[in-house]
């Protein structure tokens, strides 16, 4: 027939970094193919894998770029590699955006990072006739300023960077009121709040699809990891090694946490304590103050139930493991991520003497980790953001899962955490660890102000979801900067 189906309108979404470790950009994506009905072209480093639904939406096209490392200039010449680096990535992310992709209506870029970024996706935007949108995460300028200070000439020169091409833009988002605030008053920018929320993937785990994520990550879980704990003694209380211990556990239906027997999945009464924290293993995130709660944890139980130093850590784990149930639990930390001092710390987690406690770090995949929070007893966020004004996505994610939280107290967490509704705050290693004692006495059964915060935490996560959210807030702006509606 004479008639031609109208071209679909196209956004570009920028991510300079992982785009498997950035889902708020990922969110955006598949937003902006499912409710706005656009073509979604992703431009972002390569790494972690996105979620399935990103690569498996039609709509949504994924351009990676390589990672810059100038490894072979020396420590003496930083501010000089910091200048070579930012240069090659601006002409890369420009050939990128300017070539590689088709013409897009609107650009949509993460901030932070600023430099390069924001100049590469300002100089493309007004190559290619599109319009300019930064969803503002963070501030890129107190980033640098953690490990080169506020004063440096170098942090001095980003915020320059960071704010003249923040102003130039067609629309902007960000992640907090009080940011919002800061923009406005301080930097004569007009953003949109859109707060994060967990899209629908993000949800309580059934009892069936716990015991199956448990099996999966028994290997993960069972070995010792460089130490000797209660995890990897039971594991192995028949006296066989490790990798016997764990096969022989594998070929059981039992895992730590579950058993089955036939089609019934059951906790066990007995189980550990089950406590989940993800991080970027960055200097925004102390990791130190949850190894000294969790030493504090494992010598107030032994003082509260009269332990001395004289039992043998073996027979207790092995009374703990046979079925005696005691009125404090032992805890499981898991603690999943990558990033530069993960090696640090768990060198630290390995000179720990822990009874009751014990530590694993783990990379799960984007499918797992929703299923986690979901098996979890209760979340620890340790990041304090380097700006103040910034949330941590992560409890977002837990809210979503019915997990509630631990976070550390900064100015605008409130915001988030709803103090002994869907979580606590702590300022110190011994106030987590007194909250530790306190929501976990009795536990599973008896712990009546977890079960407390829980019933809140599931609360927040009904209450609003991304799609509801990002329709509210950020679809206006996109139509309003495209012209897609017009």
């Amino acid at each position: 027939m004479g008639s031609t189906e109208k071209k679909r309108a196209r956004a570009a979404v920028v991510v300079l970094g992982d785009i498997g470790r950035s889902p708020r950009m990922q969110y955006h994506a598949l937003s902006l193919a499912e409710q706005a009905n656009l073509e979604v072209d992703i431009v972002a480093n390569g790494g972690s894998d996105p979620y399935v639904a990103i690569r498996e939406n039609h709509s949504i096209h994924l351009y990676q770029m390589r990672s810059i490392h100038l490894r072979g200039l020396s420590k003496i010449s930083s501010a000089l590699t910091l200048v070579i680096k930012a240069a090659l990535q601006f002409v890369i992310l420009v050939w990128f955006l300017c070539v590689k992709i088709p013409r897009p209506d609107v650009f949509l870029v993460q901030n932070p990072p600023s430099v390069p970024t924001l100049a590469a996706v300002k100089l493309s935007s007004w190559l290619r006739r599109s319009k300019f949108i930064i969803d503002w995460h963070n501030f890129g300028y107190t980033l640098l300023g953690l490990s080169h200070g506020r004063s440096h000439i170098i942090v001095k020169t980003y915020h320059w960077f960071e704010s003249y091409f923040g102003r130039m833009t067609d629309g902007s988002l960000c992640v907090t009121r009080a940011m919002q605030h800061e923009l406005a008053e301080n930097w004569r920018i007009k953003a949109t709040v859109l707060y994060d929320q967990p899209p629908e993937f993000f949800h309580p785990t059934s009892m069936r699809q716990m015991h199956e994520l448990f099996s999966r990550l028994q290997n993960d879980i069972c070995r010792p990891n460089g130490v000797c704990d209660y995890v990897s003694a039971v594991a192995m209380q028949e006296g066989l090694d490790t990798d016997e211990a764990i096969t022989e556990l594998n070929q059981s239906s039992d895992t730590l946490f579950s058993s089955q027997i036939d089609s019934n999945i059951f906790l066990k009464p007995n189980r550990p304590a089950l406590v989940v924290s993800s991080t970027s293993w960055t200097p925004d995130e102390d990791f130190s103050i949850l190894l000294q709660a969790a030493l504090m944890y494992d010598r107030r139980v032994a003082a509260a139930l009269g332990e001395n130093d004289s039992i043998v850590e073996e027979k207790l784990w092995m009374d703990i493991s046979n079925g005696e149930q005691q009125l404090y639990p032992r805890l499981l930390f898991v603690i999943t991520g990558k990033g530069p001092e993960k090696k640090k710390y768990e060198e630290q987690i390995k000179k720990l003497k822990l009874r009751r406690v014990a530590f694993r770090t783990m990379w799960l995949s984007a499918e797992d980790y929703p299923l986690l929070l979901g098996s979890a007893d209760l979340g620890v966020s340790l990041h304090t953001s380097s700006s103040g004004l910034d949330l941590p996505m992560k409890v977002v994610d837990m809210f979503g899962c019915g997990l509630p939280v631990c976070a550390a107290s900064y100015s605008c967490i409130k915001e988030l955490v709803k103090v002994e509704k869907n979580g606590l705050l702590f300022s110190s290693p011994s106030e987590l660890a007194d909250e530790f004692m306190m929501l976990f006495k009795g536990f599973p059964e008896k712990c009546e102000a977890l079960k407390s915060l829980k019933d809140g935490a599931l609360a927040t996560s009904s209450s609003s979801r991304w799609s509801t959210e990002w329709e509210s807030h950020a679809l206006p702006l996109i139509s309003e900067a495209s012209f897609l509606y017009n």
